[in-house]
């Protein structure tokens, strides 16, 4: 195909605005006749409702469009905060609005939470309830390794390993690895403990 042809050079575009046909919507904006393509939210507490505009139109309206306009910035602020938990209710966890109820009578389920509510209350539930079962064996060893009592608490657990871990550590004893195995078992015991839940 040769475009230097005669036949290319007759050829004329006319360039014509859309016009929109019977059954589509035209544009919102004043004084425009274009179809509408695109929909434009109206604003804040007009939610679902919409402008419909043309292309250059729906451009124009969403650079000045500012859905806090009016709004003071506590205002502001206090909606991206409902707007981190999807404008939902929200509780810390634990807590509801039966949380400080008593139990009614025959409901097992209600009594059973208040008996855990009740077991795991104050600072050292997780102390507290490790206290009540039975040290496992190696829970047993992790403690003599430490050289503390099978009812040693968690900051006394804490303590004893960094005393432990300074006295035996080589460069505390001025590169001597002579008690490098020490070491190891007190890192080790120290671990088992942590994972047990009990430091």
């Amino acid at each position: 195909m040769q475009f230097s042809s005669k036949y290319f050079d007759r050829i004329r575009i006319a360039r014509r605005e859309p016009q929109p046909q019977p059954d589509e919507r035209a544009c919102d904006w004043q004084g425009c006749a274009r179809p509408a393509t695109h929909r434009a939210p109206v604003g804040r507490l007009r939610e679902g409702e919409y402008y419909h505009f043309c292309f250059d139109h729906v451009r124009e309206y969403n650079k000045s469009y500012n859905y806090f306009s009016g709004l003071d910035d506590e205002a502001v602020a206090r909606f991206q905060k409902d707007s981190m938990t999807g404008h939902r209710p929200t509780w810390t966890i634990g807590v509801n609005r039966w949380g400080n109820a008593a139990p009614e009578a025959g409901d097992p389920l209600a009594a059973a939470s208040a008996r855990v509510r009740a077991r795991l209350a104050g600072r050292g539930a997780v102390h507290a309830a490790t206290r009540t079962r039975k040290l496992r064996m190696l829970e047993a060893k992790a403690f003599d390794d430490l050289g503390l009592p099978h009812s040693a608490r968690p900051g006394d657990i804490k303590a004893r390993y960094k005393e432990l871990v300074k006295r035996h550590h080589p460069d505390a004893n001025g590169g001597d690895r002579s008690s490098e195995g020490r070491l190891r078992q007190i890192i080790q015991a120290y671990k088992l403990l942590k994972q047990a839940g009990l430091c």
